[in-house]
């Protein structure tokens, strides 16, 4: 008795979400996407239940399983791909569209037009390009790109989202 420590314990809700996020990435693919079915549907899901496409969901799967610590997140990482409009959030917009951003998205989309939507690389060199007749690097070049396409600054990888 004389070796246990006084300290109260404490549950660290960080350290739970880690060992979870650990336990979906081990997960299957079809394991994840089935387990993530309760959270795509209502009442958690923002779409009606018309707009959710499977085959969309099934692609994005695989790349959504590597962002997710909990698998209520998923609603919020796939939302955009469901729903009429991109969620407004205005954090997001206030932090990626610095100065004006219309002639970076108009180039971008421009870019993007004429890209090939099967091979994420194809555009991703689609929005470097326009970044760059900015004078901008990639990273700065997709977070305007980002936050008009699913409305926040972080989320699945946005080549493969696209």
């Amino acid at each position: 008795i004389k070796d246990v420590n006084a300290n109260p314990a404490r549950f660290d809700l960080k350290k739970a979400e880690h060992i979870n996020a650990e336990h979906i990435r081990m997960l299957d693919e079809k394991a994840f996407a089935e387990a993530c079915g309760p959270w795509l549907k209502a009442p958690f899901a923002p779409w009606a239940p018309e707009a959710f496409d499977a085959e969309k969901w099934t692609r994005i799967a695989p790349y959504a399983q590597t962002r997710v610590t909990v698998l209520s997140d998923i609603t919020d990482n796939v939302d955009f791909l469901f729903l009429d409009e991109p969620v407004a959030d205005e954090a997001s917009w206030a932090k990626a569209m610095k100065g004006d951003p219309v002639p970076l998205l108009t180039t971008a989309r421009a870019h993007l037009g004429a890209a090939d939507w099967n091979e994420p690389e194809s555009l991703k060199n689609a929005v470097l390009t326009a970044g760059e007749a900015y004078g901008l690097k990639l990273g700065k070049a997709q977070a305007p790109v980002r936050v008009a396409v699913t409305g926040r600054t972080v989320g699945l990888p946005l080549f493969e989202s696209l």
